[in-house]
């Protein structure tokens, strides 16, 4: 029985955790915030309930995959997983709109044709089946395979498997076939160009420079299915935590950990803010490059470079709305309300390296994905209704999120946008608070609040994530911020993938 010490108690850490305890090891968890989850937060207020992380779940098998293996108990035994049908709502910005079914391509084509215009849904459903060769191609190696830290993995990984179509003159200039690039000349009509943008969008990935590889993101959700967890999120991250704790898995909340202990070049154990020093024979990190890089410099210039040769990813911005009145019949539970100037947005998010700037007034109106749960566990009563918006934004430093003026400028715009689909919400507002990317980097120790998006093959291998294996034998990388990077689904295959390497040794190359 081998000691591990955790670093962080977010949902790929967590999932680490549990499988490793199930395996005979002695677990213990060092979170330095005051419960778990990490980025899955939760408001409570009134009587009202809030996702302030993510407010669906793509790929639930992954998590059916670490209950099914840490006890007895099932995933939907523990949480109330429903699927959300509608999957989405869309309201662009020229006033058309459209309502897309949940796992159902053909339903998917037909709406589209029905809103945007016959023969808009093959186009879509086309591209979607090119999504579906770009899964085929990395599902393994991007998902169920450590990443090696050798540079000829990367390489492998670094091309994009999208098989663009070939007409005269297509993808014959010079430089990369971007998302942007495939949806311009693929989907031609800028409503579903809109559309496929917005699914990179939602994970901080600036479709111009993002590899085409990113259409596997719409196959995903189309494929598999948008999941909702009855109270919301959190409840999630309940479970997991509810499961690490059956199985043995201590918790140590509010004990910063701030040194990598090594003996002999190995892992060795970890040093506690308060100058305790706790020994290990294996130590997993699910942090960010930044507390990586205090924890343990050797091994964070191996993953992610020098200080500050890493981009921070863009972060979210959330409002929470307390609505009085009930929630209407029909509403879809996720409607995304396109941009009017999607340049304009993009600019303000995706800056260059420096470039920080007061962002007031706001030029542009930003994507704001609306969130209306039908549950009654989200509010006081029937005549009452919890609405979150949320929008990706530059990270705070690029903006200073912590200001209150900026804050509430940008919470306007989010409602101005929210209005579109919601009629006179700003009568209907008893109350609202709003998460900045400030909050975020205070709530998860994230340099600037940035949410880390999921791997990506192709652009070289720039949109990879850091090896979970790292130059420090017995330390070993977790979460969103390591390979499979971000978003739930990922992180939870994270701790998977760790979870193989430490039971069956660093030649291990996934599960068959």
């Amino acid at each position: 029985m081998a000691r591990i010490a955790v670093i962080g108690a977010g949902m790929g850490a967590m999932a680490a955790a549990a499988r490793l305890a199930v395996a005979g090891h002695r677990v213990v968890v060092y979170e330095r915030a005051a419960t778990h989850g990490g980025g899955v937060g939760r408001l409570t207020r009134d009587g009202f309930a809030f996702d302030t992380g993510p407010g669906l779940l793509h790929l639930p098998a992954v998590y059916r995959d670490v209950f099914v293996k840490t006890g007895k108990e099932s995933l939907e035994a523990s949480v109330g997983l429903v699927q959300v049908d509608p999957a989405s709502a869309h309201a662009f910005a020229d006033g058309t709109a459209v309502t897309l079914p949940n796992a159902s391509r053909g339903g998917v084509a037909e709406a589209l044709d029905g809103a945007l215009g016959a023969g808009t849904g093959e186009r879509w459903s086309d591209l979607v089946n090119r999504g579906r060769a770009v899964w085929e191609a990395t599902r393994r190696p991007l998902l169920e395979e450590p990443l090696r830290p050798e540079p000829a993995a990367r390489e492998r990984l670094g091309h994009d498997p999208y098989p663009a179509v070939r007409k005269r003159g297509l993808f014959r200039r010079s430089g990369p076939v971007t998302l942007a690039s495939v949806a311009r000349r693929e989907l031609k009509d800028p409503r579903l160009v809109a559309l496929l943008e917005s699914h990179a969008l939602a994970y901080g990935l600036d479709p111009r420079h993002t590899p085409a590889s990113a259409t596997v993101l719409p196959y995903m959700e189309q494929t598999f299915g948008s999941w909702y967890v009855r109270g919301g999120l959190r409840g999630l991250a309940d479970a997991l935590h509810e499961r690490c704790l059956a199985r043995k898995v201590e918790f140590r909340f509010g004990e910063e950990v701030v040194g990598l202990l090594e003996k002999d070049g190995h892992a060795a154990g970890v040093e506690l803010a308060d100058g305790r020093v706790v020994e290990a024979d294996v130590v997993v990190a699910g942090v960010a490059p930044g507390r990586l890089a205090g924890i343990a410099p050797r091994a964070a210039e191996a993953a992610v470079g020098p200080a500050g040769s890493r981009p921070v990813p863009p972060g979210r911005f959330t409002v929470c709305l307390a609505l009085r009145g009930g929630r209407p019949e029909g509403a879809a539970h996720r409607t995304v309300v396109h941009t009017p100037d999607r340049e304009a947005e993009l600019a303000e998010i995706f800056r260059t390296p420096g470039d920080v700037r007061a962002p007031g007034p706001w030029r542009h109106r930003p994507t704001v994905t609306v969130l209306r749960p039908d549950d009654p566990a989200t509010r006081p009563d029937d005549g009452h209704e919890a609405v979150t918006l949320t929008a990706t934004v530059a990270p705070h430093g690029a903006v200073d999120w912590a200001d209150e003026e900026t804050a509430a400028a940008f919470a306007e715009r989010m409602l101005d946008a929210a209005e579109a689909v919601i009629p006179g919400l700003r009568e209907r507002v008893l109350w609202r608070e709003a998460r900045t990317p400030a909050d975020t980097e205070v709530a998860t120790g994230a340099e600037g609040g940035g949410v880390p998006a999921p791997v990506l093959a192709g652009a070289d291998g720039a949109f990879l994530r850091p090896a979970n294996l790292t130059p420090v034998p017995g330390l070993y990388l977790v979460g969103g911020f390591a390979h499979p990077g971000g978003g739930l689904a990922h992180a939870g295959m994270s701790g998977a993938l760790v979870a193989g390497l430490v039971v069956s040794g660093s030649d291990w190359h996934g599960s068959e």
